[in-house]
């Protein structure tokens, strides 16, 4: 099943985060400025000054607040971002105690085609207040659990993702950034919520939004039409993937995919062509967001030394192999059974948001699948599919995103 996607998962965010003039009333100076006296207001004060709309999106633990909805009888669900406006997040939240700050929010961006600028803020709620949300059919769903229901042809959806993908990771890393690394003292957001800054006088550090590379590699032996895949101990039964790992300081792209499948397998890596890069915030919340950056590498070594201390095997597959575990896995049936989940937990049902990644290895006749890759919510399942359905034996891989390093 060969599966195309104009961006990857997490990519394609719709929001600007800047425009080209600070004045913009859209741009963050002008709406952040714009927002103070709205937060001011009350309903005895003089009516709020004109400013853009301002919608505000909530998250609980890393979770958005999502509402689900059918288009059809019969139709499959589709998930939607739970955006409320300001003055509704300023009742809701100050029913229950929150009082919200300048400093609560985080400027995601607006729209080019909308008066609108998008917010996103991180709340510790109560029961009384996740009851009202859901008397309203919404509710906070972990973004991994977003991710496996994502139709991946639906271009708004997947803009919703990327969204929420980007306003976990700012979250997060606020979460993680509480404390200067430099001298110790307590940080305090700046440019609304995109930078922080040491509060101490003599330090004054400026911190900015944490990143974490990571190269990700297919590794492929051009003259038996193999590539190399691995297990880690965490993956379900027949599960394989391709190497990755974090680069090091000091280091280059291709030095570290060199390096990385020689220390997980012991393979020595010559030539090594770029694919294309993803965001990665489902991560922990140590890591706010990785970025994938994916390869393809071609071996000069062939015998297998497998890390167990970094994975629990590494093998050779054919392309055939590989082919069928394409082929066969029920990567839509998967999606679909996701959404349905999400629209469950949305409308009242059990909380049973954990997806079970290998959902999609069961094959058409029931049966389980000897193998399946990733899903097409990961970078690892575009690399992997882009060199299995090319025309052997002519070496490198074809996609519209590759270009040689």
């Amino acid at each position: 099943m060969a599966i195309n996607l104009s961006s990857h998962v997490f990519a394609g965010n719709p929001l600007r985060p800047k425009t080209p003039k600070p004045s913009d009333p859209l741009s963050l100076s002008s709406a952040f400025e714009s927002l103070k006296p709205h937060l001011l207001q009350t309903p005895e004060n003089h009516p709020p000054p004109k400013s853009p709309l301002f919608k505000v999106l909530l998250f609980k633990k890393g979770s958005p607040l999502v509402s689900s909805s059918a288009r059809g009888d019969g139709a499959v669900p589709s998930w939607n971002l739970g955006w409320i406006s300001l003055s509704d997040c300023k009742g809701l939240l100050g029913k229950y105690g929150v009082q919200l700050t300048e400093t609560s929010f985080v400027y995601l961006g607006s729209r080019a085609e909308e008066d609108v600028v998008y917010w996103a803020i991180d709340v510790s709620v109560d029961g009384g207040l996740i009851h009202e949300l859901s008397s309203r059919q919404l509710c906070f769903v972990e973004l991994r659990a977003l991710m496996m229901a994502t139709d991946w042809a639906d271009s708004y959806v997947m803009g919703e993702l990327a969204i929420a993908g980007h306003a976990r990771a700012l979250l997060e890393w606020h979460k993680v950034s509480i404390f200067c690394g430099h001298c110790g003292d307590k940080t305090v957001p700046k440019e609304a919520g995109r930078m922080k800054q040491c509060s101490n006088e003599l330090c004054k550090k400026t911190i900015y939004p944490r990143l974490d590379p990571v190269v990700i590699m297919l590794v492929i032996d051009r003259e038996n039409d193999r590539a190399l895949l691995g297990r880690q101990p965490r993956f379900p039964p027949r599960m394989w993937s391709c190497l990755a790992g974090f680069i090091e300081p000091g280091e280059s792209l291709e030095e570290a995919v060199r390096r990385e499948a020689y220390e997980e397998t012991g393979i020595e890596v010559g030539e090594v062509v770029y694919h294309s890069s993803q965001p990665w915030p489902v991560g922990p919340s140590s890591l706010p967001c990785q970025l994938m950056v994916g390869f393809f590498a071609y071996a000069k070594s062939l015998d297998i030394n497998v890390d167990k201390e970094e994975l629990e095997d590494a093998q050779w597959h054919n392309r055939e192999d590989v082919r069928k575990a394409l082929m066969f896995a029920e990567y839509k049936k998967a999606q679909r059974t996701a959404a349905a989940k999400v629209d469950q937990i949305c409308k009242g049902g059990k909380k049973r948001q954990r997806q079970n990644s290998s959902a999609h290895n069961v094959a058409k006749s029931g049966k389980l699948a000897p193998m399946f890759v990733p899903g097409p919510f990961a970078i690892a399942h575009h690399l992997i599919s882009s060199w299995a359905n090319q025309d052997p034996p002519t070496g490198q891989p074809h996609s519209g995103f590759i270009s040689k390093l």
